[in-house]
């Protein structure tokens, strides 16, 4: 019998030790349990909120969209008057008072946007000699273009060009240039004698921008075979009259003020592109006879 208690007692150690190891087991196995079950949570909160996070940025973020096209101000100008009607008869005969009534336009010109008329006069004054007078009006009109840029600022480009060559001009003598104020957005003359084997010329060359337009007018005089060489002032002052009327033709033809200074000076500013196509330059008619 006691053999039999002893054999009851150790099956009973035995089974609340197979009790104890299975709580033990139990008691470490919820923690992870629990542990992996929070991972579990967190990892779908994560997933969740990733998937809303993305939700959110691929309906609230915009497509960036096509860059616009390159675009330049448009032209102020879009004609150009008659060039042998911009000065009037009484200009023409105070400037060169033997010309015919027309002048001779140009032989290139395309009328929108280049245009040019010259007149010239001979007064024969018998043994005395003869006044020679040249005058010759040249039209610039730009437009604007992507490439080139504003058509005001090609303009000014080429105003700053007319004015360059009109004071490197092959020959030419005491040369002198003075900014002019009160004609078009900006303007200059230019004064210098020429010797030819004709005689003394004295050339004035008066550059003025108005928009996008640019008037040149050349204008000399000479006394030939003996006749006094005509006063510079006066020559320069004809010819600064005539570029203001000649301006204020440009505005008209296209609708604005006639007079040219009362508009507001528009400002060409920085370094304008080149233009591409630029008429004959003042070197090219300076101390011209037809």
């Amino acid at each position: 019998m006691q053999r039999a208690a002893q054999r009851d007692d150790r099956a009973q150690r035995h089974q609340r030790a197979k009790r104890l190891r299975h709580a033990l087991v139990c008691a470490a196995a919820v923690p992870a349990v629990l542990i992996t079950a929070g991972c579990s949570s967190d990892s779908g909160d994560s997933k969740a909120k990733t998937g809303e996070s993305a939700g959110e940025t691929a309906s609230g973020s915009t497509k960036p969209s096509a860059s616009a096209s390159p675009t330049v101000r448009p032209a102020a100008y879009g004609k150009l008057p008659d060039p042998c009607t911009a000065l009037s008869q009484k200009t023409l005969g105070d400037l060169v008072p033997k010309a015919s009534k027309s002048g001779k336009k140009g032989g290139s010109d395309e009328p929108s946007s280049r245009a040019s008329c010259a007149w010239d006069s001979l007064a024969n004054n018998g043994v005395k000699g003869s006044q020679f007078r040249w005058l010759n009006v040249s039209l610039l009109r730009f437009d604007s273009d992507v490439t080139r840029g504003a058509a005001d600022e090609q303009a000014h480009a080429y105003f700053s060009r007319q004015v360059q060559d009109a004071q490197s001009v092959d020959g030419a003598k005491d040369t002198k240039m003075v900014p002019l104020s009160g004609t078009g957005a900006e303007a200059a003359a230019v004064r210098y004698d020429l010797k030819k084997k004709e005689g003394l010329f004295k050339q004035q060359t008066v550059v003025a921008r108005v928009e996008n337009v640019v008037v040149t007018l050349d204008y000399n005089g000479a006394g030939l075979a003996g006749e006094k060489t005509p006063d510079a002032d006066d020559l320069m002052k004809d010819a600064q009259q005539a570029l203001k009327e000649a301006v204020a033709s440009v505005s008209k033809a296209n609708g604005a003020s006639a007079d040219p200074s009362s508009q507001p000076s528009d400002s060409a500013s920085g370094k304008p592109s080149e233009s591409s196509s630029p008429s004959a330059s003042a070197s090219e008619t300076a101390g011209k006879k037809v």
